[in-house]
Order: structure tokens, then C-alpha cells, then sequence
């Protein structure tokens, strides 16, 4: 199959995932570049099409009855970044049940989470430091956007990444857990500090830090030594030493 007009109607479809209500409305997303289409390919996820240039159409006979050839223009329209790649797919989101959580040790939470490159990072370390689950509380950013695809460098689909919108349903998870909020004024050295599993460590959002509600859920609050000079760190910087010190 061959497409090389911006107008066709597959290309306007996809082009529609750039968009979170298209996302969820459909239960797909976009990858972008070769490397994130070919682990996900690898690992399992459903890979409905791939629009591939046809300069580079020897690289994905991989996935040959999905491929799609096409030119810069379509790739460019379908693509959320500048320059655009030479290979995009629609994959269908993996999606977890809160049931899937229940009987995990290691789980972090996110609090409003709005950097959508933080989050993608977070995925990343996460998955190298021994975290079992993600919970995305509130009014977090979509885990499926591109960029946040972009900077889980194809880690996205191997870790649970669950929504979870009101603290009735947290409190019913986590009741047995041993619940950490990560506090800048905490008095509780992170070095100084073993956790009690299974555990969950709660982290704020970027510019308000942790909800009271989330504050006076938990049951223990820590925080990173640092010198006096430096009033706070990047969330991914934060979520990344926490779970190596604590989980590694």
C-alpha cells in the first residue's frame, strides 16, 4: 500500500492521535522513529499500521504486512515534532487494571503531573530502579501523548501505568501499603531511611508539591539531603534518586 497525499483520509485519521480526546476516544497512540517501533513490535504491543518513507522501507520487513509506504510530507503532517521521522506507527494502548496493582511492592505515585518529558523520564528510571507500578493521580498529563512517548525511549509498555482520580480508591489500594510523602521540609533523611514493603512513595507536581489530602495519607514523609543553596529539584531527578536509594 502506498499513500503520498497529506489529505488522504487514513493519514487525517492518524493525524487526529496527536490529540489526548482522539487517544482515548480510539485506545491508540503514535510512535515515532524506528527504535520505539521496533521494541514495542518486539514486546508484544499491537501494531495496527506503519507509515514508512520509502527510502528506508528495507528496515521494517519485520512488520511487512503493515507497512504503508509513503514521503516526508505525509510523515510531517502525522508527526508531532519538527523535523519529522522516517517512520511512524499506530500502535493500541496497553492497557492495565487497577486489579493488576494490588498484590505489588514497589509503586510510586505522580500528583498532577504536567511535564510530559519528566514523565516519560520517570518511566525510564523507574523501570531501571525496581519499580513495580505508576499511579498518575488527579489531573496528570497522558501518558500516551507522543512527546511522553518520545522520552520513555520504548520503556512506556513495560511498567503499569494507571489513572487513579479520587483518594477514596487510593485509600482502598493502599491501605496496607506503607505511604511516603516526598516533602522538602521533612526532618527524615532519605539516607537515614528503610522502607517497610510494600510501599508506596507519593511525589507532588512540578510547581505545588504534594496535596494536603496526599500529605495526611501518608504515613511517613522523607526527604533528599542537599545543600541549603538549592531549594528543590527536577520531579524526574527527585522520583530517580528516591526509588534507586529505596528499591535498589
Amino acid at each position: 500500500m502506498e499513500i503520498t497525499s497529506v489529505n488522504n483520509d487514513l493519514v487525517k485519521e492518524t493525524t487526529k492521535l496527536q490529540q489526548r480526546k482522539y487517544r482515548k476516544q480510539y485506545g491508540k497512540f503514535i510512535l515515532e522513529g524506528y527504535k520505539a517501533i521496533k521494541e514495542a513490535f518486539d514486546f508484544g504491543i499491537e501494531i495496527e499500521k506503519i507509515f514508512v518513507d520509502k527510502k528506508n522501507i528495507s528496515q521494517y520487513n519485520f512488520a511487512k504486512n503493515l507497512v504503508i509506504e509513503t514521503n516526508s510530507a505525509v510523515l510531517k503532517k502525522i508527526s508531532s515534532t519538527e523535523s519529522a521521522p522516517e517512520a511512524i506507527a499506530v500502535g493500541i494502548q496497553k492497557v492495565y487494571n487497577i486489579e493488576n496493582i494490588k498484590n505489588l511492592r514497589k509503586v510510586i505515585l505522580l500528583e498532577d503531573i504536567k511535564d510530559l518529558g519528566n514523565l516519560g523520564t520517570i518511566v525510564r528510571s523507574s523501570l531501571a530502579f525496581g519499580v513495580d507500578a505508576i499511579i498518575l493521580f488527579g489531573e496528570s498529563v497522558d501518558i500516551y501523548n507522543p512527546k511522553c512517548v518520545r522520552a520513555s525511549v520504548g520503556n512506556l509498555w513495560k511498567i503499569p501505568v494507571i489513572h487513579i482520580e479520587s483518594i477514596e480508591k487510593l485509600k482502598e489500594l493502599f491501605c496496607n501499603f506503607e505511604r511516603i510523602a516526598t516533602l522538602p521540609r521533612s526532618k527524615n533523611m532519605l539516607k537515614k531511611y528503610t522502607p517497610n514493603l510494600p510501599t508506596l512513595i507519593m511525589f507532588g507536581s512540578e510547581a505545588n508539591g504534594l496535596s494536603e489530602e496526599l500529605i495526611d495519607f501518608a504515613t511517613k514523609d522523607i526527604k533528599i539531603e542537599m545543600k541549603e543553596s538549592v531549594e528543590s529539584l527536577n520531579l524526574a531527578t527527585s522520583v530517580a534518586i528516591i526509588t534507586y536509594n529505596l528499591f535498589i
